[in-house]
């Protein structure tokens, strides 16, 4: 049997479409968040078991006796800068919140005929 050059091509369309159609299909049953969402419970019991057979394995331990023999103490050195990083962060952060809710103070004050609150850097004036 002879096919014609439309035949081939009509065929490996219909291969990408019933192709196109299975991955679809795959993609939906392996979409994790989706099964969590329309099977919340027994998603929970998996996670549940599955920490409580990882917990009761040993091996957070035997890793962490590993990343500590591996750095040799370098971790400690990291620790250190990461420590100060985040306080930076949490510093700055602090002031910008700060800031923004002393001006927010200040325009309640304003819109009610309160007196705004100094700066305490600028000195108070002698009246």
């Amino acid at each position: 049997m002879v096919e014609t050059t439309a035949d081939v091509r009509r065929d490996i369309e219909l291969t990408r479409e019933r192709m196109s159609s299975t991955l679809a299909e795959l993609e939906r049953k392996l979409n994790v968040a989706e099964v969590v969402r329309d099977h919340p419970w027994p998603a929970l019991a998996l996670a549940f078991g599955a920490g409580v057979l990882l917990s009761g394995s040993g091996r957070d331990v035997k890793a962490a006796a590993a990343t500590v023999t591996a750095t040799k103490g370098a971790s400690s050195k990291i620790g250190t800068v990461l420590d100060d990083m985040v306080a930076t962060l949490v510093g700055g952060v602090h002031q910008v919140v700060e800031q923004r809710v002393s001006g927010w103070v200040d325009e309640i004050k304003g819109a009610i005929g309160a007196p705004a609150r100094r700066d305490s850097s600028i000195p108070a004036r002698a009246d």
